[in-house]
């Protein structure tokens, strides 16, 4: 709980908080729907001038307003004209990283590809070097600084990755710093070990020697500091092959680690029937899908997560992902907030991408954004949706026209107030 303090540490918390008037609650689910698919992406089950009763830090009512005439709590908020809906869920992120990128978005704005400035000992590599140079307790407080940004944005649960390290103490480090930021934080965290990531120069010539190091060295010690909940590999031409890929997945779940995947950004060659052989949770990217992938995806429990704001950060396609919900599968939508291909960890701005480039609409981003989301870092039982019993993080919005605003008016913050945990933290 070190965040309120040290925003506001004489305040007291309420235990039990009533939000009535609600112009509209979104993602209502009478039972504990885990996550949506195909076509029922579409509905997004609301109750209009509603109330919410939260205690502690559950949600354990909620119903029309002509029902909440007996109901008491410690503190009541006034959301008439106001629009409430559970906290965004945001499966893919890389927030714990050391400085930034900004002279590759001038080098890619004269010409350079992604590719190319990789190539030349950019990009990933350019962000190891920084992080391996930067102090753990430097490395915590840069990252605090976007944790708490996105809470404000209203993420209340966040998948954080490693992968900016490249050797086995860098990597160590920064699942350090997640571990750290799980406990001080009140948002849901989930740590992903991604050391495969990219190959290190000292590695260049002999990719097989690190990714040996990866399975024989890596993988065991996050595993007996307990520092990770899964395993990540970036699957893609120049960076890890379909056998890199598959040695790392069976070494994490050999450790206990679930596997999720990078695959698809550039190349479509076989990284998501992979995923599915080893039941990953996600395979994410998917900017290149195959009807090959599809298929693979069909009757599995992984879920496709797309990435919008790094298509539009790139300038490269975007996820298909009409081509997946007409296929009845499942989408989720995350922000991949990392400091060469998107820094920015906007959920609001994805969801608004989402709609306005992939053709989403506004029902199935949001369901994207928040169920299957929760789906996608494993915590849909608790997360993501408005239902008696799920933990108490909600957003209750400034006076919009309807939720459909929230992507529509896409240059504006429409959020008033963040509930994580069942405490208000804006």
């Amino acid at each position: 709980m070190a965040f309120f303090i040290t925003i506001n540490p004489l305040k007291k918390q309420p235990v039990s908080i009533l939000i009535k008037n609600i112009k509209e609650l979104i993602q209502v689910r009478e039972t504990n729907v885990l996550k949506v698919s195909g076509a029922d992406m579409k509905e997004l089950p609301t109750i209009k001038n509603a109330y919410l009763l939260i205690e502690h830090d559950t949600i354990v009512e909620y119903g029309k307003m002509e029902d909440c005439e007996n109901i008491q709590a410690d503190k009541t908020i006034d959301a008439t004209g106001k629009v409430v809906l559970p906290t965004w869920c945001d499966s893919h992120t890389h927030i714990v990283y050391a400085g930034n990128r900004e002279q590759e978005f001038v080098d890619r704005i004269n010409g350079l590809s992604y590719e190319d400035i990789a190539n030349r000992g950019g990009g990933i590599l350019n962000s190891a070097e920084k992080l391996q140079n930067t102090s753990e307790e430097e490395l915590y407080n840069q990252s605090v600084k976007r944790l708490k940004e996105v809470i404000k944005l209203g993420t209340g649960a966040i998948e954080i990755k490693s992968g900016y390290g490249l050797t086995v103490d860098a990597e160590l480090k920064m699942l350090r710093v997640i571990k750290r930021l799980k406990k001080e934080f009140p948002v849901k965290v989930k740590a992903t070990l991604l050391g495969a990531h990219a190959i290190p120069k000292a590695y260049k010539d002999n990719q097989k020697a690190y990714v040996d190091l990866v399975v024989n060295s890596m993988i065991p010690k996050v595993a007996e500091e307990e520092l990770a909940h899964y395993i990540d590999v970036f699957c893609e031409k120049g960076y890890f092959t379909l056998e890199d890929t598959e040695r790392i997945l069976k070494a994490g779940l050999a450790h206990g680690l679930t596997p999720k995947i990078h695959v698809n950004q550039f190349n479509a060659f076989g990284g998501v029937a992979l995923g599915v052989k080893y039941n990953a949770l996600s395979v994410d990217h998917l900017e290149e899908l195959s009807d090959d992938d599809v298929k693979a995806l069909k009757g599995s429990n992984t879920m496709p997560v797309a990435l919008p704001s790094c298509s539009y950060f790139l300038s490269i396609p975007y996820s298909p992902v009409r081509k997946l919900m007409k296929a009845g599968l499942p989408v989720a939508l995350a922000t991949d907030y990392n400091p060469g291909s998107t820094p920015s960890g906007n959920m609001n701005f994805v969801v608004s991408t989402a709609c306005i480039k992939m053709k989403m609409t506004p029902e199935e981003a949001i369901n994207a954004a928040t169920i299957n989301g929760a789906y996608a870092m494993g915590v849909s039982n608790m997360y993501g949706s408005i239902c008696r019993g799920k933990k108490a993080n909600v957003i209750i919005t400034k006076e919009i026209p309807s939720y459909h605003f929230l992507p529509y008016a896409f240059g504006n913050n429409h959020i008033e107030t963040v509930i994580i945990n069942g405490v208000e933290i804006s």
